[in-house]
């Protein structure tokens, strides 16, 4: 879908949880993708729909950072160059969850 987006000249914006980004990762090559089942896309409900092939499942895919206009995160939005604009969005991030904000205690019941 991103190089359909590319080619077109329409933008592209990963929305995705702060938590699923990884910035010791140096490069999308670097990812680890978990490989599904076979039969996940072979069969429905045990019944064989594909011939006898050998079937590549991956979980997800990586799309390259070139092709991505931004990244949408809980904690702000993410734009080229990545590393820096994502490692922003982290600090702020630690920065929040190291001083939560003080909680008022609901007034007594009278």
């Amino acid at each position: 879908m991103a190089v359909l987006a590319h080619e077109n000249s329409v933008p592209f914006y990963v929305a995705a949880p702060i938590s699923t980004l990884d910035l010791s990762i140096p490069s999308g090559e670097s990812i680890p993708i978990e490989e599904r089942p076979p039969e996940e896309v072979t069969h429905i409900r045990g019944i064989q729909i594909a011939p006898e092939v050998e079937a590549a499942n991956p979980a997800f895919d990586v799309t390259p950072a070139r092709l991505i206009t931004a990244i949408i995160t809980e904690r702000g939005v993410a734009s080229p160059p990545y590393r820096d604009s994502l490692a922003r969005l982290f600090s702020e991030s630690s920065l929040k969850k190291a001083s939560p904000p003080a909680r008022e205690r609901p007034a007594p019941a009278r």
